[in-house]
């Protein structure tokens, strides 16, 4: 059962400004880079539903960042139907994120009051996407259905619609100050906060430090 409401996690991910999108088959290692991230700021961390049996990792270390990491919101990502958010709810997920539009998972969602985020690509599912009930439109891939140009004129004639970009965010200041300027209420970022050199050296302080400076540049933008 999810411990955050959807209204938590929306204002978790207003004022946070990213949701780490973040897949790994060795529960240590998820462990490490969640606490990596909270150490350095963030607050809402989106799992990604990727590999055999990553429903059981999250479980686990859904577990782990209650006991352990007071205030972090964990959820759980790339799903695509609703048996699917059905199981992430059921081990704890507060919110769900999906690359695509579908009106089953958000019946699932909104029977059980769980934050659902839908990967919209035009301004049509934007719209579907809000009579469903979400809350935060995911566009994706955002660098490929326009970029922050594509989230200004999304806001110009529906000023009331939040938006988290993933796919084409970086954590480049001028890449952040393109898309805040533009509107959006958060960002989704995936590898580009999790570079090769720092997983492979396992060097966690260094990721810890990459997160604060991130929080602290996006901080700089609202």
């Amino acid at each position: 059962m999810a411990k955050y409401t959807r209204i938590e996690v929306y204002q978790a991910m207003k004022e946070t400004g990213v949701v780490p999108v973040f897949y790994h088959a060795d529960i240590e290692v998820c462990k490490a880079v969640v606490k990596a991230c909270y150490n350095g700021g963030i607050r809402v961390f989106e799992f990604v539903n990727r590999g055999d049996f990553a429903h059981e990792l999250f479980a686990e270390l859904n577990k782990y960042a209650l006991a352990e990491l007071q205030g972090m919101i964990l959820g759980a990502g790339s799903i695509v139907e609703e048996g699917t958010t059905a199981l992430y709810i059921q081990n704890g997920a507060n919110f769900i994120v999906s690359p695509l539009l579908n009106e089953n998972m958000a019946k699932v969602c909104n029977r059980r009051k769980v934050m659902w985020s839908a990967g919209c690509g035009t301004i049509t599912e934007i719209n579907k996407a809000q009579e469903l009930g979400c809350e935060v439109v995911k566009v994706f891939p955002a660098s490929e259905v326009g970029g922050p140009s594509f989230v200004k004129a999304v806001k110009a004639p529906m000023p009331w619609t939040d938006i988290m970009p993933t796919g084409g965010v970086s954590c480049d200041k001028d890449n952040l100050a393109k898309w805040f300027a533009a509107g959006v209420t958060c960002v989704g970022m995936g590898s580009n906060l999790f570079p090769k050199d720092i997983m492979e050296a396992k060097d966690w302080s260094a990721l810890e430090e990459k997160a604060r400076e991130l929080i602290e540049t996006i901080k700089s933008l609202k």
